[in-house]
């Protein structure tokens, strides 16, 4: 089982790599994003996303066996993502990865898109295995799609500890861009006006902090609480769906900067908590597409630091939907012997 192809198709990213488990390393990571055909929409069209799918994958398993110098022959495993995601976009990656292994005789493995991110972390930036982190730590994953806090006991064992019970945190950014006019997806563009006016906080948005759930994030009052904010400023036309022509750039500056704030505060809040239910936690790993996000990360690292706690966040091509954490989590699903079966299924 040294050599393994990944691929990931979970949503809007086509995503091949190889990883070496003998050597420890990934020999290739692939990826092709749609971002400009959901752009216009101002998110993921589905459709549009498979389709996708369909034109790119060969191409992108191809370019990613020929940058690990490999031919298919030489492959002992292929693992591919068959949850959570979009059903078609799944079904396209799960569906070429069963031809290849039937094609070929080769291993099939199952694996969970999130599981993926989790152990994202352990990949450094030149795609070799970072030494094992001090356990137990807690994980936060953070994407257009999910948002969860893990406390992870071993590469073998952890337990999702809270989780968004309704929007994720990458999704306020894309909504919130929307309202201000600004490109999908809107976590970096967020960040971009931001910095223009040094993350100042403007607004005092509300930090959302559940009661009976304390570690569960909500996003979903926050995206509203700005909606009205910006509606009683007559900076957004809810009939129209369209920011108003009295929003300046130094408003949608200003409101990008409260929003990241805001977030950040909220993202602090939830570690400081954990922290004190689960005081034997010796660090925290950032993980998901938000991670990408320098404003966060420094926060969560000046807080960190402070604690005495180590704070790893993968390279960016890492923390974005891609195969090499995929493969990488398979090379760990194979020391557990959990091989999938031809039953593989998207569910």
């Amino acid at each position: 089982m040294r050599l393994i192809l990944g691929i990931e198709t979970s949503c809007d990213e086509t995503a091949a790599a190889v990883y070496d488990s003998k050597n420890q390393k990934i020999l290739s990571n692939v990826l092709h994003s749609q971002i400009k055909l959901h752009e216009k929409y101002g998110g993921v069209v589905p459709e549009i996303a498979s389709r996708s799918h369909l034109a790119r994958i060969k191409s992108i398993v191809e370019q990613a066996l020929e940058e690990a110098a490999l031919s298919f022959d030489a492959i002992d495993t292929i693992a591919v993502t068959t949850k959570p995601g979009l059903a078609g976009s799944l079904l396209v990656g799960l569906s070429y990865a069963k031809g290849l292994a039937w094609a070929g005789n080769k291993k099939l493995v199952g694996i969970d898109h999130l599981e993926g991110h989790l152990f994202s972390s352990m990949l450094q930036a030149d795609g070799t295995k970072r030494d094992e982190h001090s356990f137990p730590y807690l994980a936060l994953s953070m994407s257009g799609g999910h948002t969860s806090l893990y406390l992870v006991y071993s590469n073998q064992k952890y337990e999702i500890i809270g989780q968004t019970i309704d929007d994720a945190g990458g999704e306020a950014f894309d909504k919130v861009a929307r309202m201000l006019g600004l490109p999908y997806p809107g976590g970096p563009h967020i960040e971009k006006k931001a910095e223009k006016i040094n993350f100042q906080d403007f607004f005092k948005y509300p930090r959302v902090r559940l009661k009976n759930a304390k570690l569960n994030f909500s996003f979903s009052g926050l995206k509203t609480a700005v909606l009205y904010d910006l509606m009683k400023r007559g900076w957004y036309d809810l009939k129209k769906n369209r920011p108003t022509s009295n929003l300046t750039e130094e408003n949608v500056q200003q409101v990008a900067s409260s929003l990241l704030v805001c977030i950040a505060d909220i993202v602090i809040n939830h570690i400081k908590d954990a922290l004190v239910l689960y005081p034997e936690i010796k660090g925290v790993t950032f993980i998901g597409g938000v991670a990408c996000n320098k404003y966060i990360k420094g926060r969560i690292e000046q807080y960190t630091k402070a604690r005495k706690l180590f704070t790893i966040s993968p390279i960016p091509s890492f923390c974005v939907d891609n195969a090499a954490m995929i493969a990488y989590a398979a090379s760990l699903s194979q020391t557990q012997s959990k091989e999938s079966d031809w039953y593989l299924d998207i569910f």
